[in-house]
């Protein structure tokens, strides 16, 4: 099934259906997201651990950090 058949598919579905469907998407949308966050955190723990986190408050300095 490609994407313009479900587009097609939740075109005709009711209102109700509809609204479902929402729900079910933004539910799965914060589930990636969450999913996200936490794979970046475990990564941070992990370049903490070895040293390679750098802090600054400074805005020069964080705009190198970002450049690197």
């Amino acid at each position: 099934m490609t994407f313009s058949d479900v587009v097609e598919v939740v075109k005709n579905l009711s209102t109700d259906e509809k609204r479902e469907i929402q729900l079910l998407l933004q539910q799965y949308i914060r589930e990636e997201r969450r999913d996200e966050m936490y794979t970046n955190f475990k990564a941070a723990q992990v370049e903490q651990q070895k040293g390679e986190l750098k802090f600054s408050s400074n805005i020069e300095d964080l705009q190198q950090l970002i450049e690197e």
